[in-house]
């Protein structure tokens, strides 16, 4: 995983009093592909104390290696949360300043050799300065190597700004990525005037294989170039929030394709309908049951489950 790694500052109650709470879209996707039975690396430039440290504990709790994660003498990333009726969050981000975007070539060179996907995206994908160094290391290596490189963009419009200065810069990272997953809300902002159907085909002609668009309640719409859409129908919840439902999809669907062999680039470009509904399955479930937790929780794989076959609620340990 490469990008941020912040604090969520979540509310308690109506007291007005907020619980700080480890974040960021690519930690909370190593946190949760941990969970699901990966060896997983986490590149986010975390600081020695305070909120940094409460992040690097976190992260090394859940056996996620931080041998690749740089010491950053930077204020941790800032995200306060807001959570209305239906349980779904929105976020103010206090990113001034802080370590997230300050990445170095050295230290994003540092990436494992050991490596067969990586995942990139959210903030540090498109705040300057780091956002080049990640674009910059991400061509690089698909340029140069067998690997899986899978794109976000979890769209913050308060961070991003206008629409057609977001479109500009997701633009660039899905030219760079074979996987890209995004929500309906996301392709909404960033255009406006387009289906979500339409703008997923403009991303296909950019060079990914398979693009994914998460639609809520509804399920997973999944693209891929001259093929009909696959559609995954979304599971019935009781949703206590929507922290880390987007991530821990997104940690689903990579692991969905792990644990069937099918990670590598040719392996995705070559998806037959069968099989791209398992995966997908998968996926959805693993954000179902986040979404009927608190916070970004993701669940974890019992030691047991096996391979093969699409997962159930019951291969998870109880929440």
């Amino acid at each position: 995983m490469i990008g941020e790694a912040l604090i969520d500052l979540v509310p308690r109650d109506a007291s007005g009093e907020y619980q700080a709470h480890p974040g960021g879209s690519p930690f909370n996707v190593s946190i949760a592909l941990a969970r699901l039975g990966n060896r997983t690396a986490l590149m986010a430039r975390l600081g020695e104390h305070g909120f940094g440290r409460i992040l690097r504990d976190t992260a090394t709790t859940e056996h996620v290696d931080l041998s690749a994660t740089p010491n950053a003498p930077e204020p941790t990333t800032l995200a306060v949360v807001s959570i209305d009726e239906p349980g779904q969050a929105a976020y103010d981000f206090y990113v001034q300043g802080t370590s997230d975007w300050q990445w170095t070539l050295s230290e994003l060179r540092r990436l494992p050799a050991a490596t067969n996907v990586i995942h990139f995206g959210s903030l540090a994908s498109w705040t300057p300065p780091g956002s080049k160094i990640i674009e910059q290391v991400v061509s690089e290596v698909r340029a140069q190597r067998d690997v899986l490189i899978s794109y976000d963009p979890n769209v913050r419009p308060s961070v991003l700004g206008s629409a057609a200065k977001g479109r500009q810069r997701v633009e660039r990272s899905v030219r760079r990525a074979h996987l890209v997953k995004a929500s309906r809300e996301d392709l909404g902002w960033l255009y406006p005037s387009q289906p979500a159907e339409e703008v997923a085909e403009r991303w296909l002609g950019l060079g990914p294989a398979l693009v994914v668009m998460t639609d809520g309640a509804d399920g997973a719409l999944a693209y891929r170039p001259g093929a009909s859409p696959v559609r995954q129908p979304g599971r019935s919840v009781k949703v206590v929030d929507t922290i880390g439902a987007g991530d821990a999809f997104t940690a689903g669907l990579l692991t969905g394709l792990l644990r069937r062999d099918l990670h590598t680039p040719d392996h995705v470009a070559a998806l037959d309908d069968g099989p791209l509904h398992d995966v997908m399955a998968e996926a959805v479930l693993v954000s179902s049951l986040t979404c009927e937790r608190a916070g970004a929780d993701p669940p974890r794989l019992a030691a047991a489950s096996p391979n093969g076959r699409v997962l159930q609620p019951d291969d998870f340990v109880a929440l």
